[in-house]
């Protein structure tokens, strides 16, 4: 291997490490002989981040997120330890924190990253451009890289080896002069929906043709115990809220199964959906780009098509 540290910014959530947090650790342990798993602000869950494939783990207290103090305790680390690389989720955190640090160390930075592979003593990244309709290989000078890395492209240990030992230290990092400090943080009353974490994932396009043929996406997303997708057009007609798009501009998603129901396919979508395990596509029109990635196609009505898969599903659940 080329890199020999890759520092890894676990991200948590209650205290406990997100999948993209994990994930992260499987792409530094692709390409690094070691990788260092750094945790703020919940050091139990630094246990958890060797169990998933760290070789040892840094931890820092602090009290809730704030991005601006994050990048700094990531920045003071990454001068300390000197990993070659820093890798961190494409989650809202993530994109917001991995800018922050590059911008810190004047390091290079790629975004949206969903490759990396070694290639004449460099480590090359790929990512999407213009809305996910071209791939473009890049690689950076620099002692250090920051890569942003999309949810779902590496996959997070299947099962984590809790008998794994490792190294967690816990350091102290001063910070001073904060722009920005959270007093208070208001809850917004909404639907939570958490897309990046679901294992079946039911979603339904302009295709499904009403807000009453929607409620069928709905419940056969209840019934395989999954969570309801959409896509902006469905949003846009308020079938459902915007807490449920996936796509470019919606949620990245990496389920165990994707079912899309009335989706053409279009580039800004099919981004957001390439991470899935297994896809099955129901439309129409035989020609719909999204068959291009689907594992099973359907032509058809995709209201026929829902109505005949939730009987089949009541009658193996009965």
């Amino acid at each position: 291997m080329g890199c020999k540290n890759v520092m890894v910014y676990v991200e948590t959530a209650e205290g406990k490490p997100v999948n993209a947090g994990l994930e992260m650790l499987t792409a530094a342990k692709s390409v690094a002989e070691k990788v260092t798993a750094v945790v703020i602000g919940a050091a139990d869950a630094a246990a958890t981040a060797i169990a998933y494939g760290a070789d040892d783990a840094i931890t820092v207290e602090a009290d809730g997120f704030n991005a601006e103090a994050h990048a700094a305790i990531i920045v003071e680390l990454v001068k300390k330890y000197a990993p070659e690389m820093v890798f961190v989720g494409a989650t809202p955190v993530g994109k917001d924190l991995g800018a922050r640090v590059a911008a810190k160390l004047k390091a290079g930075c790629v975004t949206d990253v969903i490759g990396i592979k070694e290639a004449d003593g460099k480590f090359v990244f790929t990512a999407p451009l213009y809305g996910g309709t071209i791939y473009s290989d890049v690689t950076v000078d620099g002692d250090v890289v920051v890569a942003i890395i999309r949810g779902g492209v590496f996959k997070k240990a299947e099962e984590p080896d809790m008998a794994k030992q490792g190294t967690i230290t816990a350091e102290t990092v001063e910070i001073a002069d904060l722009r920005a400090k959270i007093v208070n943080s208001v809850q917004e009353i909404s639907e939570s929906v958490n897309l990046e974490e679901a294992e079946i994932i039911v979603a339904g396009g302009r295709g499904v043709g009403s807000a009453e043929n929607y409620e069928l996406v709905k419940e056969l997303a209840s019934l395989l115990g999954g969570v309801v997708g959409a896509t902006r057009p469905v949003i846009e007609e308020g079938w459902v809220s915007r807490a449920h798009q996936v796509g470019q501009s919606g949620k990245i998603v990496a389920p165990k199964l994707y079912i899309a129901c009335g989706i053409s396919g279009a580039a800004q979508h099919v981004s957001g959906i390439t991470g899935s395990d297994y896809i099955v596509a129901i439309n129409k029109d035989e020609d719909a780009p999204i068959f291009e990635i689907s594992n099973i196609a359907i032509v058809g009505n995709c209201v026929d098509a829902l109505k005949i898969m939730i009987e089949e599903v009541k009658k193996m659940q009965a």
